[in-house]
């Protein structure tokens, strides 16, 4: 539903182009002005190099996928085993694809919230491949490992910073010191830092007066690790609904 309680707010949006387009068009729904600046680009590993890795593994019984990106690149590689999907974009992308039946977190959109709503499953001696990009976080292996499950990874994409020019750099520079900017959004911990790559320090302090808006309680650690007077701003989760709550919310004049 459109709405004005966005109205003239500058929103820097860091997605990677792909999944950029939908948080975009939810910002101008509400008035808001989107400025896309993906600080994360995928790069999808040659199809030959992951079909000879997914032929080295064994057979999966479950697979799981951590991103949408995991799904569009690597849903083939599932086989016939139980698929598992980290977070409600993930599991819609498993299902738009024609699976139905797709294990997730009621809520929660991280590798906890999953290994929760498999902690009844009896994973002992199951092979369990989990599907995503070079590189991430051990903690779903390493819980699924100690429950007794051979766990192996398929990674069928990289993350990498984008090249920019140097005036795309100093736009974006300049719209964060001149105010243009008065909301900024950050995914996950590694849009954050290369976000941080592409500022000069007095776009840095400006960070400083733009609401961080982040679905992720390990995003606010990093900022709070690094920038003293960051004002974080929780979302309940990473869909455009979400984020733009989040937004409206933290623009709301507060009673004092």
């Amino acid at each position: 539903m459109a709405s004005d309680e966005l109205a003239g707010l500058g929103v820097l949006v860091t997605r990677p182009e792909a999944q950029a387009g939908v948080l975009a068009t939810s910002i101008k729904a509400h008035g808001g002005i989107p400025f896309l600046f993906p600080v994360i680009e995928i790069e999808p590993l040659h199809p030959d190099d992951v079909a000879a890795r997914a032929n080295m593994l064994e057979p999966p019984d479950i697979t799981i996928f951590v991103s949408a990106n995991a799904v569009k690149h690597g849903l083939p590689y599932a086989a016939d085993s139980v698929i598992c999907a980290i977070g409600p974009a993930t599991a819609a992308a498993i299902e738009e694809s024609g699976h139905p039946k797709v294990i997730s977190a009621d809520s929660g959109f991280d590798s906890e919230h999953l290994l929760q709503a498999l902690e009844s499953r009896d994973v002992t001696g199951q092979n369990v491949r989990i599907v995503r990009g070079v590189g991430g976080r051990e903690v779903l292996a390493e819980s699924l490992r100690s429950r007794g499950a051979h766990v192996d990874y398929l990674e069928v994409y990289e993350r990498r910073p984008p090249r920019y020019d140097d005036s795309q750099i100093e736009q974006l520079n300049s719209r964060l010191c001149d105010g243009s900017i008065h909301i900024v959004t950050a995914m996950s911990v590694e849009s954050l830092l290369n976000l941080f790559e592409f500022l000069n320090p007095d776009a840095m302090k400006m960070l400083t007066t733009a609401p961080l808006v982040t679905p992720s309680a390990r995003v606010i650690k990093e900022a709070h690790n690094r920038l003293t007077d960051v004002q974080p701003v929780l979302a309940d989760g990473p869909q455009p609904d979400d984020m733009v709550r989040a937004m409206i919310a933290c623009c709301k004049p507060r009673d004092f």
